[in-house]
């Protein structure tokens, strides 16, 4: 296989209805390590909305149990990705992030926004620093999976398109990013989680090279210092050239789901889906929406 065959396998499906295909084989055979670094960056930046900073200081779950959450989170969403919304991997997956939803008050426009994030910051990410820019069609794909994921999470008024994703994150942005004492804790925790990964001597050059890469909008909620131009030009330059050498190896044979991913530490004997995240409440209700609508995409291969 060539190095651009894949894409050329993407271009001949149609990313509406095969939206699930185009995905997986986007986001775990062409840029698996792209979209692991474009969601960490996604759900840091919700962070910066008090609401959402405020609730998840408040719980201390992101705070106390950094790992646990970071390694939950990662795991509920690739399950989806993984075996599809009408597996029963998937459904449990989505029941289980449905269940912790409800234990707490969270608007509707909060989550609308969450999700937008999921959509918009892998695209400005992988356009900047991926091995190639994403085609129209991974785009449209990408839309109609975290729209199909946002009906099956209940998310009223759920963006259709790129770019209605697109203009909401930015509206919501521009109206509700501002300083919060729980939101920059979780930040913070955030940033010390990911230093913890690497020896000591490089903690604090990760957390430099960690906040060159937020814009001055995220920066200025969070009040972290702006950092110096030479820094963002040599960080920012360091993952472009990063990109121009994956482009120069082969195409990946098997795809590398986020279970396999380093920073996964919690589970080194396994886990079940079903006992993920939090148990706050029991009997939440499950998945909103009737699975039977919804047809079932062939599964990618896997390394199990």
């Amino acid at each position: 296989m060539q190095r651009f065959d894949r894409l050329k396998e993407i271009q001949q499906l149609d990313p509406v209805g095969d939206f699930l295909t185009v995905y997986r084989l986007t986001a775990t055979y062409e840029f698996p390590w792209d979209y692991t670094r474009a969601l960490e960056l996604a759900l840091f930046r919700t962070y910066a909305v008090p609401s959402i900073g405020r609730l998840l200081a408040e719980t201390n779950e992101f705070v106390e149990r950094s790992q646990k959450r970071y390694d939950d989170t990662a795991l509920l969403l690739d399950a989806v990705v993984e075996h599809g919304f009408d597996s029963s991997q998937g459904r449990r997956a989505i029941r289980r992030i449905n269940q912790m939803h409800r234990s707490y008050d969270i608007s509707d426009d909060d989550m609308r926004y969450v999700l937008c994030t999921f959509v918009v910051i892998p695209r400005r990410w992988i356009d900047s620093y991926g091995w190639r820019r994403l085609s129209e069609a991974e785009v449209t794909a990408s839309a109609v999976y975290y729209a199909t994921l946002g009906r099956h999470l209940g998310i009223a008024d759920v963006p259709s398109s790129f770019e209605e994703f697109e203009r909401y994150l930015k509206a919501y942005e521009e109206r509700h990013f501002a300083w919060d004492p729980g939101g920059r804790q979780v930040a913070d925790a955030t940033m010390d989680l990911m230093a913890s990964w690497y020896p000591t001597a490089l903690a604090s050059m990760l957390r430099a090279s960690s906040r060159a890469l937020l814009d001055d909008p995220l920066l200025a909620a969070f009040r972290y210092p702006r950092p110096h131009p030479a820094v963002r030009f040599a960080v920012r330059g360091a993952l472009r050239l990063r990109g121009r050498a994956v482009r120069l190896l082969p195409p990946r044979s098997r795809p590398h789901y986020a279970r396999q991913n380093p920073e996964i530490k919690g589970y080194p004997n396994g886990y079940a889906v079903s006992a993920l995240g939090t148990h706050p409440v029991p009997g939440a209700r499950g998945c909103p929406v009737p699975h039977g609508r919804l047809r079932v995409e062939p599964l990618a291969p896997n390394d199990d």
